[in-house]
């Protein structure tokens, strides 16, 4: 937690780690530092216990725009230089897409203005989202001619359905706060000066539940998309032999037993 970065504002409070993309002048595009920072980030709070859960935020008025064009305008410009999409991605956004999506935490995306492209696929690639009433949503692909990426076609339309993910898709138009809060993009919608108090309320109540048992449950959760229902009962018999064996889960029993609040430790 003492590494120093050029495009990210990292800070605890108790056990909650804010993550902050911090590049305003340009809507927090992703550049190729932002997504390399962020890659080795989610690599060290997965090994830090004091961590126990995540909050992913923008700085100024944007969450994140997406992919800064400028990285790569060598390849558009240069007759010489090929694009090579594929490689860009698997180098530098799904390494991000896998340490959110792997990581044993709760992540909660607190999305301060607009998500568009890339942007939007880190914030649904996190487990919760809180949007301000002023923030907005854009698959915005479709207007430079490329598919949704960054794990947007496999998020998507597991959050709001096939048909208003191809519309989104297919139109490439402005999602409003409250429409994303209607058909189920974000969990919570609450006003653009409450934002920062609202998630901080439900990160350090995520940070004092039993942790490993999120972490496990994340996992059971997500995977369950590709099991069949002989996979996913034993793949629950399983990890429930693991939270059976924390220290938080004793704690859980006993405090019902003697009739008050558990203490969990996240162990």
């Amino acid at each position: 937690m003492s590494a120093t970065y050029q495009t990210l504002l990292v800070a605890m409070a108790g056990n909650v780690c804010t993550v902050t993309l911090n590049r305003p002048d340009s809507l927090n595009a992703l550049n190729e530092t932002m997504t390399a920072e962020l890659a080795s980030l989610l690599q060290g709070l997965q090994q830090n216990p004091q961590v126990r859960c995540v909050v992913l935020t923008g700085a100024g008025r944007a969450f994140s725009s997406g992919q800064d064009l400028g990285d790569l305008k060598k390849m558009y410009t240069s007759s010489e230089q090929r694009l090579h999409l594929a490689e860009e991605l698997r180098r530098r956004y799904n390494p991000v897409v896998w340490g959110l999506r792997d990581l044993e935490k709760p992540v909660v995306a607190a999305i301060n203005g607009v998500a568009a492209g890339a942007g939007l696929s880190l914030a649904l690639a996190c487990d919760l989202r809180i949007a301000s009433d002023k923030a907005s949503f854009i698959e915005a692909f479709v207007n430079v001619g490329l598919v949704p990426d960054s794990a947007s076609t496999f998020f998507l339309p597991r959050l709001v359905g096939l048909g208003k993910a191809l519309e989104m898709c297919f139109t490439g138009e402005k999602v409003s706060a409250a429409d994303a809060l209607a058909f189920g993009l974000v969990n919570k919608v609450v006003p653009a000066d409450e934002l920062a108090k609202a998630t901080q309320e439900l990160a350090a109540r995520l940070a004092q539940l039993p942790t490993r048992a999120i972490g496990l449950m994340k996992g059971l959760l997500y995977r369950s998309f590709g099991s069949d229902l002989d996979a996913q009962l034993e793949a629950e018999a399983q990890v429930q032999e693991v939270a059976g064996l924390t220290a938080d889960h004793r704690e859980g029993v006993l405090a019902f037993f003697e009739k008050r609040p558990p203490n969990f430790r996240g162990q």
